[in-house]
């Protein structure tokens, strides 16, 4: 494993030279992508992509009625919250067909300065060291890649309102979103800590990665493993960032 604390302190801890795969948490980095692309004028995010009704903005905030894994809409776009995978493998090709270069190039593109690859889905197929992590997470914190109020309107929720199933967390009325970046809001139960602000915006993937950026506390949390998502994250996670937080607080 490999733990990084990013923001008003700096720290890491474990294996800090090996790569791992970075599951979902690959939906923020390529989210940054994607913004990028907007912000360059390829893409316009309430043009029509994705299945009828949807646009590049349904499909980053997981509301296009796309299923987790290809196939035909389950839900008409904005109705419900449906986390899907297939969603950024459609937002990906749209861009790919405006760049007119592979998705995974444009991406190499814009995270030139790391050694973050995609290799595979744009919404699971990166691969990094947790000092990548930390590149991704400061990007988070203070953009460089895209506008400050590209950032903001990322973590302001898109669709209020919509419930859905949070993987490994249950059902959430309502499930918060961003364009690619979770929202903790007042879900529970959660990921992230019970001392998280409600506006702490990340992700979490199944291969027990994770990364959360906490705005009021002006940290982020990163961590990369090689166990596979389960019982063990949902109990450990939270008292993992309660901790980070808690010791934050004492030097505050």
């Amino acid at each position: 494993m490999a733990v990084a604390v990013t923001g008003v302190v700096e720290a890491t801890h474990g294996d800090v030279e090996r790569r791992f795969p970075w599951a979902s948490v690959t939906k923020l980095a390529t989210t940054v992508a994607m913004l990028v692309a907007a912000e360059e004028g390829l893409i316009d995010l309430d043009e029509a992509a994705g299945p009828p009704g949807s646009t590049f903005r349904h499909l980053l905030a997981h509301a296009s009625g796309l299923p987790f894994e290809r196939g035909a809409p389950i839900a008409r776009p904005g109705t419900r919250r449906i986390y899907s995978n297939y969603g950024f493998e459609v937002a990906a090709a749209h861009v790919e067909e405006r760049a007119e270069m592979p998705f995974a190039k444009y991406f190499g593109a814009v995270w030139q300065d790391t050694g973050a690859v995609l290799d595979g889905s744009a919404g699971s197929g990166v691969e990094g060291t947790i000092g990548d992590l930390v590149e991704l997470a400061r990007e988070l914190q203070r953009p460089r890649r895209v506008a400050a109020e590209t950032l903001d309107e990322a973590r302001t929720v898109q669709f209020p309102g919509l419930a859905g199933v949070l993987p490994g967390f249950g059902r959430q009325e309502p499930n918060d979103w961003g364009l690619g970046l979770e929202l903790r809001d007042a879900k529970s139960p959660h990921w992230t800590g019970t001392r998280n602000a409600p506006g702490t915006y990340g992700h979490f993937g199944r291969s027990g990665t994770f990364l959360w950026v906490d705005p009021d506390a002006g940290v982020a949390l990163a961590c990369l493993t090689d166990r596979a998502f389960g019982d063990w994250a949902t109990e450990l996670w939270p008292r993992l960032s309660d901790a980070v937080l808690s010791e934050l607080a004492k030097v505050a």
